[in-house]
């Protein structure tokens, strides 16, 4: 399975059995979103940085993506997700409304996409998302936990990687995104100097014990 970043929050997931997008971003983000196409689309939330769908097509196997933009348990041609409601702010989705924590299963591997996650994860919560081998998350602050919770939260989780995602960058929307921390402010939080790679190449057996952080190149 290969995992490809390709800015924001938006990640490709490429397995045997199918290709998963989550997270497509509107062009107003400012980054170029290179063409995609997938089996399956996960949306953690409706804003517009986050749910543009129309921004990827089909496959040979699936003329238009499944879009999953709700909680819920599928199960598409071999490859498993299911949703946990939680909150895009820390004060029980007044600001920005809710978040869905996505939990894709495919070729023995669970992939955990926090979307937009803004408060700390409560025992009851983690408990839901289970055991995962891969945690995506956001670690930009503002409208999202910030570099120091996004650590917190990569501890609790205790995953076998952990990719950060949804920070500034140089060709963001200033305007909107201007606020968001830097990739460099996570790491310096997290504590570990990690050289970016293009692509992660994943197998089951091969994962590593202790929690390794990995930080992808968008694509």
């Amino acid at each position: 399975m290969d995992i490809t970043y390709h800015g924001h929050s938006t990640f490709k997931i490429r397995a045997d059995v199918g290709t998963i997008v989550t997270d497509p971003f509107d062009p107003y983000v400012g980054l170029p979103l290179t063409s995609l196409s997938a089996d399956v689309v996960t949306i953690s939330h409706d804003h517009k940085d986050h749910s543009a769908v129309e921004r990827v097509k089909g496959t040979a196997r699936r003329e238009r993506p499944f879009i999953v933009d709700e909680l819920g348990e599928y199960e598409v041609a071999g490859i498993s997700i299911f949703g946990v409601k939680t909150y895009h702010d820390a004060h029980g989705g007044v600001e920005r409304g809710t978040n869905r924590v996505f939990k894709i299963m495919v070729e023995d591997i669970t992939v955990c996409h926090l979307g937009d996650l803004g408060h700390e994860l409560t025992n009851e919560q983690l408990s839901e998302i289970g055991p995962v081998d891969v945690v995506l998350c956001p670690v930009g602050g503002n409208v999202t936990i910030d570099p120091d919770l996004a650590v917190k939260t990569i501890h609790a989780l205790e995953p076998s990687i952990a990719i950060p995602m949804h920070y500034k960058t140089p060709s963001h929307n200033q305007e909107v995104f201007g606020d968001l921390k830097t990739l460099d402010d996570f790491i310096k939080a997290y504590g570990v100097e990690v050289t970016p790679i293009d692509k992660l190449t994943l197998n089951k057996s091969r994962l590593p014990e202790e929690t390794e952080l990995v930080i992808l190149n968008v694509t």
